[in-house]
């Protein structure tokens, strides 16, 4: 992981400063702030600024101007009626703020989600930095054979070293193009007074998709947790789940009665369809239950055995 002269004296600025203030602070959280979390070869997750804590999402269901009940089960229970019963907005009333490094082709994927104000690194007027994700062995796997956006096999021997040559020399050339079309270096210094250089808007269009970039990435608590439920399900691309899984790292240090709800609610449960519903009360009735004779579909069946231990 690699952060900038700049990023590392603005950390060092905001962990050494300790403003009073009158608003509720989580402590868990207030312990990561200014801190980044390494994610593959060069990226990180660093929690910049939050609002909120698990009473404020009790206070939020209640309109009360207390900050919950002086009994903490009670808090709790409630907070998990609200995530069971998906009362959605109590949660929204939370807010928290990242700053990401991430390779350009998990951004364009992580962007899908727009329930968030996002500001990134702009290519039109600052030069990127010459860093590029490259997989680590155990990641370069072949397409799977039925998973259109799986994995199947990892590579291994001369194919996997093949490809990783490929990536490093694409990358590279590519970037050591760019940086001749723009005519100027990382820091903005001319190369050659006898060109003009291409346009940073135009020039940054030859670089690969496993060049980093960085962004700010701002939402409230329900979306996160939305965006956490699909992110770093075990079907989620690796890329992208392994930045989801350190900020769940986050939330549970944030909103530890909320993180527990979801994990509960959420990520460790599964929705049954009316039909499925019908099929299990059949089976726990006794009944001898067939696909054919089920009312779902061979995928739908196999999903469900899979979730009921039936494989």
């Amino acid at each position: 992981m690699a952060l900038t002269d700049e990023q590392k004296a603005e950390m060092a600025e905001a962990a050494a400063q300790r403003t009073p203030t009158a608003r509720p602070v989580s402590a868990g959280l207030e312990a990561m702030l200014a801190q980044a979390i390494p994610i593959l070869d060069h990226g990180f997750v660093r929690v910049v600024d939050y609002m909120g804590d698990d009473a404020a999402v009790v206070q939020a269901a209640r309109v009360s101007y207390g900050r919950g009940t002086k009994a903490a089960n009670e808090d709790r229970g409630l907070i998990r009626y609200l995530m069971r019963h998906r009362h959605s907005t109590p949660f929204e009333m939370c807010e928290i703020k990242y700053h990401i490094k991430l390779p350009i082709f998990v951004a364009r994927q992580w962007i899908r989600h727009r329930t968030a104000n996002v500001n990134e690194y702009s290519a039109r007027y600052s030069v990127l930095d010459k860093e590029f994700y490259i997989p680590a062995p155990a990641q370069l796997a072949a397409q799977s054979a039925v998973n259109r956006q799986g994995r199947g096999d990892v590579l291994e021997g001369e194919e996997a070293a093949h490809v990783l040559r490929l990536l490093r020399d694409d990358a590279g050339r590519n970037y050591d193009h760019y940086i001749e079309m723009l005519n100027e270096d990382e820091t903005g210094a001319t190369l050659s007074a006898e060109r003009s250089g291409l346009a940073r808007e135009l020039a940054r269009m030859n670089l690969t998709l496993n060049t980093y970039t960085q962004w700010y990435w701002k939402t409230d608590l329900h979306n996160l947790l939305h965006f956490l439920s699909l992110r770093a399900d075990a079907h989620a691309q690796y890329e992208i789940r392994v930045y989801a899984e350190a900020m769940i790292d986050t939330v549970k240090a944030w909103v530890p009665h909320c993180y527990e709800a979801f994990r509960d609610y959420r990520m460790g449960a599964v929705t049954l369809s009316a039909q499925m519903l019908s099929v299990v009360k059949r089976l726990l009735a006794g009944e001898a239950v067939e696909q054919p004779a089920s009312g779902l579909s061979k995928r739908e069946w196999r999903e469900l055995m899979e979730t009921l231990g039936r494989e």
